[in-house]
């Protein structure tokens, strides 16, 4: 074989590749913003099929035999070809040793279990969800051992999201972080309590889209690449670089819900939208992990839209959107109840300090579930045990608890710590940011296009050509450091209640 043979074959599998990848998440986008209740049962009987094309494409014999030459002749190859080829040998040896059969068949219970998820939610009732999650869980932990049969199941999972993470190095990061704010949490709560019910006040759902459009202008993202659609839990999808799309929710009496998971999808929109060119249709034209690309949405949703600067160029635009709400607000009242701290039951609704103990409750529970030292039937239980624990709050139903995530749903056992991580790397970026940019000067005059530049050259049009371990450090010049978050927000929190 010809080597620029192999190569040219090496680009129409990725291109077959992404197409089926294309086609399901379409399927999926579709699923959970616009199609009928009852329609699982045909939609997983297509993506059953789609999903055993794609696995019969890429975990074959002569897939491997092409990725062994291909990987022979690395010396020879430009580096983008030879970092593909790193990635899909790891992805084909994995892949490879999933039976076929058991892989349609999991996929299958994903998409009935996205529809028995959303029904038990709205019915706050886990046992309609719980056979299902209960095939979820044991298929992970048989997935883990054909991922890596020479790890712990949970630590196979965990490196799915996040290279290199382990339970005992998630371990050591959460200690940090609990030994950190679990006093500062104590400090903060024993100060005067901020007055935060401005939050609340009714706001029309259909002013509230009006909002939307605004902040995907603020962040610059592209209509005729990005558009947004409504769903209960939101989440980005990407197809490729030239179509993205973003969701949220509305609530009639929480606009600042819909307002920051906008502004928290469309950081996950601008990483995709900002991928190098050449990397398109190939397995390095998207983010480089989960926690890098959870860094992306947490930093323009905590760092940037919870700024004062930030919220002081917005007020005008609320004033304007919702003047019976905010007409006689002033910034610094505006800014104190945004990023006011209370225990609460819903993680995506969390302040910055208490949202790590949400995500800690949820690796918890994942870890004994894959464990096998807790059982699904008793996760409820659990869970509301981990909330009076953790948060000090009493959790009335399981639509507010076990069920408000629709992770589990999609068998994502070894995503959740990515949040924590994600938030921590984004103090990080900001720390060395700062050194290149006026960040809170752009960010007062509502500018964010200087932020956006900075995120794109050091990190979105890398896309995965670097591990994150290495993408932090050639963002920040230094390997990652946890003590950036706790300071970040020992900082912020400290002058917000005066400490």
């Amino acid at each position: 074989m010809e080597l620029q043979t192999a190569v040219e074959q090496l680009k129409t599998l990725q291109a077959k590749m992404h197409a089926y990848y294309h086609a399901m998440e379409l399927i999926f986008y579709d699923s959970v913003t616009a199609a009928p209740p009852e329609t699982d049962v045909g939609r997983g009987h297509t993506m059953g099929i789609l999903s055993e094309e794609r696995h019969k494409l890429f975990a074959n014999e002569q897939v491997g035999e092409l990725l062994a030459y291909l990987a022979s002749h690395k010396g020879e190859l430009d580096k983008q070809t030879a970092r593909e080829i790193e990635e899909l040998q790891r992805d084909h040896a994995m892949l490879s040793r999933v039976p076929v059969e058991e892989y349609v068949a999991y996929t299958r219970l994903l998409n009935e279990a996205d529809n028995k998820w959303l029904k038990a939610k709205n019915a706050s009732d886990f046992a309609i969800f719980q056979p299902c999650l209960e095939k979820i869980v044991a298929f992970s932990r048989k997935l883990a051992g054909y991922y890596a049969p020479e790890k712990k199941p949970y630590d196979a999972l965990l490196d799915q999201y996040e290279r290199g993470a382990t339970m005992e190095s998630l371990d050591q990061f959460f200690s940090q972080l609990k030994a950190e704010l679990i006093p500062l949490l104590e400090r903060i709560e024993a100060a005067p309590q901020i007055d935060n019910s401005l939050l609340q006040r009714p706001s029309p759902i259909e002013r509230q889209k009006q909002l939307t459009q605004y902040l995907m202008d603020i962040m610059s993202l592209d209509r005729r690449y990005a558009a947004v659609g409504e769903t209960e839990h939101p989440f980005t999808v990407e197809f490729n670089k030239y179509d993205v799309r973003i969701t949220t929710h509305y609530y009639e009496d929480n606009l600042f819900s819909s307002l920051f998971s906008v502004i928290h999808e469309g950081g996950h929109a601008l990483y995709e939208l900002n991928t190098a060119d050449e990397l398109m249709y190939t397995c390095l034209g998207e983010g480089a992990s989960s926690a890098i690309h959870e860094s992306q949405s947490r930093f323009y949703e905590n760092i940037i839209a919870r700024s004062e600067p930030f919220l002081r160029f917005l007020l005008p635009k609320l004033c304007e959107l919702f003047p019976e709400n905010y007409a006689n607000v002033d910034a610094e009242n505006l800014y104190r109840a945004v990023v006011s701290v209370r225990p609460s039951l819903t993680r995506i609704e969390a302040d910055e300090i208490t949202y790590p103990l949400h995500i800690l409750v949820r690796y918890e529970l994942e870890k004994r579930l894959i464990g096998g030292s807790l059982s699904v039937a008793d996760l409820p239980g659990e869970w509301n045990r981990l909330y009076q624990e953790y948060l000090g709050v009493e959790v009335p139903d399981d639509r507010r608890g076990v069920l408000q995530d629709v992770h589990w749903a999609g068998g994502s056992f070894g995503y959740f710590p990515t949040y924590a991580l994600g938030s921590a790397y984004g103090a990080q970026f900001l720390a060395a940011m700062q050194r290149d940019i006026d960040v809170w000067g752009a960010t007062a005059k509502g500018d964010l296009q200087p932020v956006t530049a900075w995120l794109k050259e050091k990190i979105h049009r890398h896309g995965r050509m670097q591990l994150p371990a290495d993408l932090i450090v050639h963002a920040t010049g230094e390997p990652f450091d946890p003590r950036y978050y706790i300071e970040y927000l020992k900082e912020k929190y400290a002058a917000v209640y005066q400490l």
